[in-house]
């Protein structure tokens, strides 16, 4: 079976390890509604949006799960499956029909200790997009928390 092609997402990857990955990638889809994995499970897998969205969500105990981002096409979802313990700090639920493409973070992992230049690749292809939500966060909170014309808290 031929590997399905990347889209921009994976472009920040260089072009040999961005076929590597995509020769493990299966094409798969959400209903909406669809729960893809939940806070304090294992993280087995992780996604690259191709078309819908998907809210990361987490536990607020007595109300419903607090909306922490909405993903969209061409976004990672799952990063928590390179770091041991490997398990989600969130949950995510498709918001709708999503189609996406789907890693086995096992078969992930073994790639990335097969080839140490590839697993660095990969770790700094998590890690900036790690750093670029976490600013987006910031900035979420900022907008929230901070007084008017305030000086920044984090």
């Amino acid at each position: 079976m031929n590997a399905p092609s990347a889209g921009p997402m994976l472009r920040a990857l260089p072009a040999a390890h961005r076929q590597r990955l995509m020769r493990i990638a299966d094409e798969v889809s959400f209903p909406q509604g669809a729960r893809l994995f939940e806070e304090d499970r294992t993280a087995d897998r992780f996604w690259v949006i191709r078309t819908g969205t998907v809210d990361l969500d987490m536990r607020v105990p007595g109300r419903r799960a607090a909306v922490i981002e909405t993903l969209g096409m061409n976004e990672l979802v799952g990063w928590s499956w390179l770091f041991a313990p490997h398990t989600w700090h969130l949950g995510a639920e498709a918001t709708s029909p999503v189609r996406a493409y789907e890693f086995d973070a096992a078969r992930a992992r073994e790639l990335c200790r097969e080839d140490p230049v590839f697993g660095l690749a990969v770790a700094e292809w998590i890690g900036g997009i790690l750093a670029h939500r976490l600013r987006a966060a910031r900035s979420r909170l900022l907008d929230l928390y901070a007084p008017h014309g305030g000086v920044g808290f984090l």
